[in-house]
């Protein structure tokens, strides 16, 4: 019991072809989206970020 209708095939289109959660491609392509959002928030975050200037 893998899902709903897990032995029936599914025939997406549109973005939902690539984003499902039904085969392990669409799953895949859901983590490489996440991971690669939060790389490009956490780069944006440091190229924004001010130098620190140290006054002595």
């Amino acid at each position: 019991m893998a899902g709903p209708d897990s032995g029936s095939q599914h025939q997406f289109t549109g973005l939902k072809k690539y984003f499902n959660s039904y085969t392990i491609i669409g799953r895949r392509n859901y983590v490489i989206l996440t991971y690669g959002s939060l790389l490009v928030l956490f780069l944006g975050y440091k190229m924004k970020k001010p130098k620190e200037i140290s006054h002595k």
